[in-house]
């Protein structure tokens, strides 16, 4: 990947959708509104640590058949963290990238994000396709090898670490385990807390983003007055992924 021009500090910011800057997890609320409930006993596995993601989106896919635009309106009528876009703002005002990273649907982020008036904020997530009633799902953000999340975040933030940049992860669940693993700085809540205690990963905690924002303007005051001020980067060994797992996998080990 070729490094970014850059006016501030060498950071990325990678940040969860679904219940990080979407308020609510947008796939389980479609599900909950539009499939029969036999979906939930399946996203219990996932959210226990026993069943990979990618392996439950496409079975969820496959138990969906509604109109795409009651979908859509659907996600639409989520509510989102007001401090996101501020946040993005002054991100964006000091070169520093910010991707959505989602290991959901994806099909409502990118009209999301239009909403918010940031069209322009990348985001890594599934393809979700309607023919008809019935959609179809894809994963061009997946592992070739290892198939146990649909998008794999732990691959967003090593790029962003290749261009030499220190990576910010937020999220607050289950699916960001593989990022908070790797990334130099968490931000967590919800059950990513105790993911991250028990493993040992430091970790800051929030409640919103706005909290976010603020420790984004002092650390770019900081390193605009002394650029050594930046922490360090976190050397953090594979603990999942091919080179842990063996290629091929599609769910988490011990499941």
């Amino acid at each position: 990947m070729t490094p970014r021009a850059s006016t501030g500090p060498p950071i990325a910011i990678l940040v969860d959708y679904d219940g990080t800057i979407a308020l609510t997890d947008v796939t389980d609320t479609v599900m909950a509104e539009h499939v029969p409930a036999i979906w939930e006993e399946a996203a219990a596995r996932y959210d226990a640590g026993l069943m990979g993601s990618r392996r439950l989106m496409e079975w969820e896919i496959s138990l969906i058949e509604a109109d795409p635009a009651k979908l859509l309106a659907t996600a639409a009528a989520q509510p989102h963290d007001p401090g996101f876009v501020p946040l993005v703002r002054r991100a964006e005002a000091a070169g520093i990238p910010v991707e959505v990273v989602s290991d959901g649907f994806g099909y409502y982020i990118g009209p999301a994000m239009a909403a918010l008036g940031i069209p322009e904020v990348r985001v890594a997530t599934a393809r979700t396709t309607f023919v008809g009633r019935k959609p179809q799902i894809e994963f061009p953000n997946g592992h070739p090898a290892c198939f146990v999340c649909g998008t794999c975040k732990r691959s967003r933030v090593e790029a962003y670490q290749a261009e030499g940049r220190l990576v910010v992860f937020i999220g607050d669940g289950e699916s960001d385990r593989y990022a908070a693993g790797y990334a130099d700085v968490v931000f967590a809540k919800r059950s990513l807390v105790p993911i991250c205690v028990a493993a040992g990963w430091p970790f800051r905690r929030w409640t919103e983003l706005a909290e976010v924002d603020a420790w984004l303007a002092e650390t770019i005051d900081a390193w605009e007055a002394d650029p050594s001020s930046l922490m360090a980067r976190r050397r953090a060994a594979p603990f999942c992924g091919p080179e842990v797992w063996g290629e091929g996998r599609f769910d988490p080990p011990g499941s």
